[in-house]
């Protein structure tokens, strides 16, 4: 499954998507409020139950939401790690990225802060 922004939306991406993956591949990219029906039956798919069942029922359906939860983890991954690796060597940038993600892992295992609203 590949999960874009709007900012993908576009036959190009879909070509090269299909020419890596093959056509089993499923797209999942919000079609703009405006878009009309065309080649692409995946696309012509997701306009369709947008337009039955609004935009947020499509996002639950699909598994669109998935895509916040991961960039909340990147965003959570630079601003905890940092936002490039330090190492050089590529087995050493390995080494790197997997002492991070146990370390964030381990962050999460322990839990999250609980915000409460203050008045």
């Amino acid at each position: 499954m590949f999960l874009a922004d709007g900012a993908y939306d576009g036959q190009g991406v879909v070509d090269c998507l299909m020419d890596r993956f093959g056509p089993e591949i499923e797209i999942v990219i919000p079609p703009p409020k405006n878009a009309v029906h065309g080649e692409n039956a995946q696309r012509n798919r997701h306009i369709d139950a947008i337009a039955e069942r609004g935009r947020l029922n499509w996002q639950s359906e699909t598994g669109y939401n998935q895509r916040s939860q991961v960039e909340t983890q990147i965003g959570r991954w630079k601003q905890v790690i940092g936002d490039r690796l330090h190492a050089r060597a590529f087995d050493n940038q390995i080494a790197e990225a997997n002492i991070a993600s146990k370390a964030l892992n381990r962050m999460t295992y322990l839990g999250r802060a609980a915000y409460e609203r203050a008045v």
